[in-house]
């Protein structure tokens, strides 16, 4: 009796350290959300889960909004396939892990060591996906282009010196990237504005923090350019927003 007592206790004590484990890490999943310091809030409401989980934003604009710059055809298969892909295989793998039900997608993808294993590629490569393509939506607008302004413009000039300067590392940073993934500009862990990419879904939220990003994979843009990806990354700064590129910016000073 004496052993068996024991021995309860032990799993008993093992249960509990079990669980203020998971604990733990859930609240740190919550407690990261705060790091963004605001600058993401214009895609908050995109990354919201539901009683089903994650929900398929819809396009702030139409699927022909960006024409000619990105046609119609590439955003319907863009959206509604692709990044609905994304939001369907999250939900299946957060399902698995009800304790994980309603965490702040930031927060699972900046601590990705804290994920269960048997679902954290699923949550990088997908959840990624969904924030990504969240992010990009929000990032374009018909008649964008043009020039950023106020302190972004100054941050950029000081930071690469001019914007044809910026642009061009940019584009040259997006064909640098072999395959498929994506090519940002963040404020990195220094404050500083620097431009990175990043292979696949992964997004640069462990190191800094996104401020503008482009789709390098191809079914971004191979309807219409094919393999002409420099073309593709040019025509794409006629349609940036950078007034919301600027607001974000400006939120995570």
């Amino acid at each position: 009796m004496n052993k068996l007592f024991k021995g309860l206790l032990v799993l008993s004590l093992c249960c509990v350290l079990l669980l203020g484990s998971v604990q733990n890490a859930v609240g740190g999943i919550d407690d990261t959300i705060r790091d963004i310091k605001g600058a993401l809030l214009d895609i908050k409401q995109e990354l919201q889960t539901s009683s089903s989980g994650y929900v398929l934003p819809p396009l702030p604009y139409d699927y022909s909004a960006l024409e000619p710059f990105i046609d119609t055809a590439t955003m319907k298969l863009h959206h509604d396939k692709h990044h609905a892909a994304y939001v369907n295989n999250l939900n299946a793998a957060i399902a698995k892990h009800p304790e994980l039900q309603g965490k702040p997608l930031v927060g699972l993808l900046k601590n990705l060591n804290q994920v269960p294993a048997d679902i954290r590629t699923v949550v990088q490569n997908n959840g990624g996906g969904h924030f990504n393509h969240s992010l990009f939506w929000k990032s374009m607008t018909p008649k964008g282009g043009g020039q950023p302004t106020g302190k972004l413009a100054a941050a950029i000039n000081s930071a690469f010196g001019s914007f044809d300067q910026f642009k061009q590392a940019f584009e040259t940073a997006g064909m640098g990237r072999f395959g498929s993934g994506w090519v940002w500009l963040v404020k990195n862990a220094q404050g500083k504005l620097e431009i990175v990419t990043t292979p696949n879904q992964d997004t640069p939220l462990t190191t800094a923090i996104p401020l503008l990003g482009n789709d390098l994979w191809e079914h971004a843009y191979y309807l219409k350019y094919q393999n002409r990806r420099p073309e593709y990354l040019k025509a794409w700064w006629n349609v940036v927003n950078w007034s919301v590129v600027g607001k974000r910016f400006e939120a995570a000073i």
